[in-house]
């Protein structure tokens, strides 16, 4: 019987949470302002957070 592991790619925050990193090393780059061309869109928060996990307390 074989298992097959399907790798998931990081989501919306851990992607949000790297560029952040990467401007704080001094990189360069800006984070895009809402409703520009490639900036996520609330659609995309709505869905990223169905699979959000849990809060702890």
């Amino acid at each position: 019987m074989e298992v097959l592991i399907m790798a998931t790619k990081p989501g919306l925050y851990a992607n949000i949470n790297a560029k952040r990193e990467r401007i704080a090393a001094g990189s360069g780059e800006k984070m895009r302002k809402p409703g520009a061309a490639g900036a996520p869109t609330a659609k995309a928060f709505k869905e990223s957070a169905k699979t959000a996990k849990p809060k702890g307390k």
